[in-house]
């Protein structure tokens, strides 16, 4: 299988973005967790922006010894003379340059023409390779760059020793087919490709970053960017939880393996949760809370029988809480009876449809269903259950309750508290 490089920017493509800024501590905090994860290469910061990240970047490089530690610069001396202080303790060191190579960002943007930015791009590389051997360049908005000249820059910038090529999706314009015939061409007729890294860094506006990525891989990349949480500016970077578990799923299709300890990913987003305020949508794949959750009557009775029926992971590989019963109107009654069981009440036959029929008429009426006192529903008289001594864990049944909340109705079981009178005082 192919060794394939995990670039997380949650640190700093991510955390730039609107509600996900984060404290020096902070950052230490989760970029050791990502190192625990397995990253290779964690990029820490945009040290020219401000001492404080500077303060940040280099806290990170003292602290964070096993995983490369990512800086990022614009095409400018003093950009990436800050970057090479923020690595100057980092066991390993990574200084990534960036310049618009579209027509429409050098001309808007920059206010430069094609042959001013190819001589920064040339510059600023090989400064950088002074500092670093390790540099990364990135063409922004490559996948709007004419073809001839994002080859002219690539070429540019291996001759001048960049270790790794990044062809970032600035703005999720590409398409997979497109994306993946992107990688193609840069491998087929840049020069000494062969001995640099391709890169792949998507967003999210259409929602093809993960595909793209994938796409890439399949045109050559040996390196993808991602952020956890799928973070990032605007829509979003391509989410590290889904292109992990896409290769571990799907291992036949992308032979690909990576250093990511699955088990590690549920918890990573949650403490990037917890630290930023910003929880996921309750749909995200992989580490939402929907994502091994089931309420419909059809797929709760396959997941009850053998759960690979609608799971094509399970929770415990990427270390989320176990699978969900979710009941609701939509349930059957597999997932009321299991619920019960679960609960240690096993009921059958006539008593699981008396539940069960409650249940459903509480959950469309949204009231609270509760037997009369005394009259638990594990006293039902009904053919099969006629001797409450014959079923000493359904007589202490006290009520089953379904009651309506969020649009689901949930199940209670309240048991019957048998007490000792108390004793009468002397006087």
């Amino acid at each position: 299988m192919k060794r394939l490089l995990i670039f997380d920017t949650t640190l700093r493509d991510g955390e730039q973005s609107p509600g996900y800024g984060m404290t020096s501590e902070q950052k230490l905090q989760l970029a050791k967790q990502l190192e625990a994860l397995g990253v290779d290469i964690i990029e820490a910061g945009f040290p020219a922006a401000s001492p404080e990240d500077l303060a940040g970047v280099q806290t990170i490089a003292r602290e964070v010894r096993k995983s490369t530690i990512a800086t990022l610069a614009r095409c400018a001396e003093t950009d990436i003379e800050a970057c090479a202080r923020g690595l100057e303790q980092a066991a390993h060191g990574r200084i990534h340059i960036f310049l618009s190579t579209s027509d429409l960002h050098l001309e808007h943007k920059l206010g430069i023409d094609r042959k001013t930015a190819l001589q920064k791009i040339i510059k600023a590389t090989r400064l950088a390779r002074k500092y670093s051997n390790d540099v990364e360049f990135s063409p922004e908005d490559a996948t709007r760059t004419d073809p001839e000249y994002l080859i002219q820059v690539t070429q540019a910038a291996v001759d001048e020793g960049a270790t790794v090529i990044n062809l970032p999706d600035t703005v999720g314009y590409a398409t997979p087919t497109e994306y993946r015939a992107m990688f193609e061409t840069v491998r087929a007729r840049v020069r000494g490709i062969d001995k640099v890294i391709l890169s792949a860094h998507c967003h999210n506006d259409l929602g093809l970053a993960v595909a793209n990525s994938l796409a890439a891989m399949e045109g050559g990349a040996g390196q993808v960017e991602c952020t956890v949480n799928g973070i990032g500016e605007r829509a979003g970077n391509a989410s590290l939880e889904e292109i992990i578990m896409a290769l571990h799923v799907r291992g036949s299709v992308f032979p690909f393996e990576t250093r990511i300890d699955t088990k590690l990913i549920y918890p990573t987003s949650q403490l990037l949760s917890a630290l930023t305020g910003v929880g996921v949508q309750p749909n995200k794949a992989v580490v939402g809370r929907n994502a091994f959750a089931h309420e419909s009557g059809v797929h709760q009775h396959g997941v009850i029988k053998d759960r690979r029926t609608y799971e094509i992971m399970t929770p415990e590989s990427v270390g989320a809480p176990p699978s969900r019963l979710v009941l609701g109107r939509h349930s059957g009654r597999h997932a009321v009876a299991a619920r019960l069981a679960d609960l240690g009440y096993p009921v059958a036959g006539t008593t699981l449809n008396l539940v069960y029929d409650r249940f459903l008429r509480a959950c469309e009426s949204g009231s609270s269903l509760r037997d009369r006192p005394g009259a638990g529903l594990g006293r039902h008289r009904s053919p099969g259950n006629r001797d409450r001594a014959a079923h000493p864990r359904r007589a202490d049944l006290r009520s089953v309750r379904a009651r309506r909340w969020s649009g689901r109705c949930r199940l209670y079981v309240h048991r019957q508290h048998h007490r000792a009178p108390r004793a009468r005082r002397g006087l």
